[in-house]
């Protein structure tokens, strides 16, 4: 699979995914679309791949998308759901209410996300605002009727706290966006994402234990694709992150709380870059140990 290609998920009642080249590594975005009698869009992408999306509507034959879901804020996963409320605008845009103030008004999303991602801005679009009247806001427990199938909303906040999961009942495929972390093909591994400025492990363990509680027979990851699920693939997950939050404890106590030079240990010491790349992989890497930073923080102060 290369970037822009479609491919329809093995075993599913029309539902496809397309490579949307984020970051410019392959695989490493995945948008999901279920062609159902009421079509709805699983997460949008950055903006700058929405061509991407578009060019998979245009493949599937989609000419009228019921809803956009993106299964949180974060703009690789909802950065181009403005462009596509522009193109479709009969489509309804559910997600988080903590979320869907910043669709509207995306000024304070933009900001957060440039300073979270720092050097990777280069990678993304502006996403445009979406009217007020055309979000529908979402706590979890909702059902949304897709007319064939129903899908099933849960809330899972240890990534993000406007996080939801969606889950396609009548396939059994649940959307995860970054619930699990990062599939990683190449290596098949399961990696960790905790970004900055509101990763909270226990409540991402909360999440994974909602997903074992759910036992779907697919996991549609937000990055790389779908896994087939099993009980080890979220065993998995919950001992990476405990692992990573450990490293990085103890990697400051170590260094005396010198924290750019934690972050400076674990972007040399990174395994990922004959993977994604050495820039990709110290940027992720980056990222994600400045969020677990930032959550030590936080619940330092609730100590």
């Amino acid at each position: 699979m290369a970037i822009g290609d479609v491919e329809r998920l093995p075993g599913s009642t029309d539902i496809y995914y397309v490579d949307t080249g984020m970051y410019e590594v392959e695989k490493y975005g995945s948008v999901y679309l279920i062609d159902a009698e009421r079509p709805a869009l699983i997460d949008t992408g950055i903006a700058a791949d929405r061509e991407h999306v578009f060019g998979m509507l245009d493949e599937v034959g989609i000419d009228d998308l019921a809803y956009i879901l993106p299964t949180h804020i974060h703009l690789d996963h909802a950065g181009g759901a403005g462009y596509l409320a522009e193109e479709f605008p009969d489509a309804t845009v559910m997600v988080h209410e903590i979320g869907a103030p910043h669709l509207v008004d995306p000024t304070r999303l933009v900001e957060g996300t440039k300073a979270a991602v720092e050097d990777q801005w280069r990678f993304y679009d502006e996403p445009i605002p979406i009217d007020e009247s055309r979000i529908e806001s979402l706590t979890g427990g909702e059902e949304i009727d897709l007319g064939d199938r129903t899908l099933s909303v849960h809330h899972a906040p240890g990534h993000a706290p406007h996080q939801v999961m969606y889950h396609d009942d009548g396939d059994d495929v649940l959307f995860v966006g970054d619930a699990m972390g990062i599939w990683e093909p190449k290596t098949e591994t399961i990696r960790q994402t905790s970004p900055p400025s509101q990763f909270h492990l226990q409540k991402a363990l909360d999440d994974v234990r909602t997903v074992e509680e759910i036992d779907p027979e697919v996991v549609c990851f937000g990055h790389f694709g779908p896994k087939e699920y099993t009980e080890e693939v979220a065993a998995e997950y919950k001992r990476v992150l405990v692992e990573w939050v450990e490293a990085i404890r103890q990697k400051r106590e170590e260094l005396g709380g010198d924290d750019e030079a934690v972050i400076q240990h674990f972007v040399e010491h990174t395994n990922m870059d004959e993977v994604w790349g050495s820039r990709k992989a110290s940027d992720e890497e980056r990222l994600n140990t400045r969020g677990v930073l930032g959550y030590l923080d936080y619940i330092s102060r609730d100590e």
